[in-house]
């Protein structure tokens, strides 16, 4: 691809083969390939703030826990390739909007008026179409990336080993040796887990002491690195199964660099490159460029009833008219999610009681174990194992499962990843509920809790091998799940052979 653009100018970025995409690190850390004059449009995608119609409670800013996002400028200026593309892909739509542009399509309006904030980013607080839009660009730009190979110019690698697992370590020092090398074309930098720093299994010192010319080029990154600078890092590389590539989407609450996993744990329905060609492979995807698959995540928002003395319905609260000034819930955390997030009855001995909500409606009340709402990519996950559907990764939609519901005519639901879904504890239920997202962060939601589920504006950039998106999904239900198996059916004559040679 032709960058033939001025001084300062961020490069244009075109759906041709082999573009050539740049990336940088945080403005904190000289660690990434890119100058301050490639200084791209952040990832993230924003929108006008007016015309908001969710409730006022779900308005109210979330904590900031550990300043996760950055500072509003630095989400101005970044330059994760994806995120460029869709903020491009979404000036591109309004430029070229039609006569629906004046089309109400609010169900209601919020009299709370809304800035270009944190708060005013968040999915949860979209429109119904600012959040269809998203949606569709992050979809739109998909599909586009499926067809392309992005080169991208790769300083900062990011590796991850699959936690507590000693057998591992050996496998992170030799991949940490070849790219630390000076046989290599770029003098790489490697950031590894800071519990390696001082691990006599990775010996950090004999790696140092091999060549004058890895000095200051082996780093460690820790849990607050991955969150306030995630720009530090122009390409992750995972070590593991899928519960390594999962704890990558956790530690990357936002922006995800590509992640390029290598298959050494024990299913592997995410992971698709062997480690024994990992020079070959990560050869490859340094010099020839990768393709990417944009997999759908979920921003899920905890949301805790204010205190109040009357008697109060969740019902009327969530969809009900809302009286001015009238606050019923504050937002107590938010997280990005690739698997599902599940609401149960945790260590309760009876069932829990959960309201399903989708936008402004009332859904149902379940009486069950709990429920899980997946992704697509989770789709293979618990959702399966309650008698959810499978789902192909590149579906827009959000499956809603119940786990051991107490009626038999409860049946598991795919709805439009356009919607933001609630999922609560009523007011009058015997018990707590608990929550986790992708397994992790349990939290117990009390009587008149909810959480509420919609599609990100942060996808995860998963590698993918070259040419085989639908064919490497297909095989992994088939050979991990032994999807759709069975004895072959044996014609008349084999019948009649094995008949005779019985008789």
């Amino acid at each position: 691809m032709d960058q033939g653009t001025s001084a300062g100018a961020p490069p244009q970025l075109d759906f041709i083969p082999l573009p050539e995409v740049k990336s940088r690190g945080d403005e904190n850390y000289g660690d990434s390939s890119a100058s301050d004059s490639e200084y791209q449009h952040a990832l993230e995608v924003v929108f006008d703030a007016g015309n908001a119609h969710r409730r006022r409670s779900s308005l109210v800013t979330t904590p900031n826990l550990g300043d996760r996002s950055g500072s509003a400028e630095r989400r101005e200026n970044t330059a994760c390739f994806v995120h460029h593309l869709l903020e491009k892909q979404r000036r591109s739509r309004k430029l070229n909007s039609n006569s629906l542009q004046n089309i109400n399509e609010n169900t209601k309006a919020d009299k709370t008026v809304t800035t270009r904030n944190e708060s005013a980013t968040q999915s949860r607080m979209l429109t119904k179409r600012q959040l269809a839009d998203m949606a569709y660009g992050v979809r739109e730009l998909s599909k586009r990336l499926g067809s392309v190979r992005l080169r991208l110019r790769v300083k900062t690698v990011f590796l991850l080993t699959k936690a507590h697992d000693e057998s591992l370590i050996g496998y992170t020092r030799e991949m940490v040796e070849w790219l630390l090398s000076k046989q290599r074309d770029t003098m790489y930098i490697v950031y590894v887990e800071d519990t390696l720093e001082h691990n006599h299994l990775f010996d950090a010192k004999s790696i140092m002491s091999a060549d004058t010319s890895r000095e200051g080029r082996l780093k460690y990154w820790n849990n607050e690195l991955c969150t306030k600078h995630p720009l530090t890092f122009d390409f992750a590389v995972t070590l593991g199964g899928d519960g390594t590539l999962l704890y990558a989407s956790w530690l990357f609450q936002r922006i995800v660099p590509p992640v390029l996993s290598f298959s050494l744990g024990s299913l592997g329905f995410l992971t698709k490159f062997d480690y024994s060609d990992f020079r070959e492979t990560l050869t490859s995807a340094f010099k020839d460029g990768v393709t990417v698959s944009l997999r759908l995540r979920f921003e899920v928002t905890v949301m805790r009833s204010r205190t109040k003395g009357q008697q109060r319905d969740l019902v009327e609260e969530l969809i009900g008219e809302e009286a001015e000034n009238d606050y019923t819930h504050k937002p107590d955390g938010s997280y990005e999610i690739l698997n599902d997030i599940v609401v149960d009855r945790g260590p309760n001995p009876t069932m829990s009681s959960i309201e399903i909500f989708g936008d402004d409606e009332h859904f149902t009340t379940v009486q069950a174990d709990g429920v899980c709402v997946a992704t697509p990519t989770g789709s293979t996950a618990y959702n399966l194992a309650a008698g959810g559907s499978l789902c192909h990764p590149e579906n827009p939609v959000i499956l809603v499962t119940a786990i051991c519901a107490h009626t038999l005519n409860f049946r598991p639901i795919i709805l439009p990843d356009t919607i933001v879904l609630r999922v609560g504890v009523p007011y009058d239920a015997r018990t707590s509920s608990w929550a986790s997202f992708d397994g992790r962060e349990r939290v117990e939601l009390c009587p008149g809790d909810y959480v509420t589920i919609s599609a990100s504006r942060y996808p995860f950039a998963n590698v993918m091998q070259q040419g085989r998106r639908n064919e490497d999904w297909v095989r992994s239900i088939s050979e991990k799940l032994n999807w759709n198996s069975r004895q072959k059916p044996k014609s008349f004559q084999e019948w009649s052979n094995e008949l005779n040679a019985k008789s």
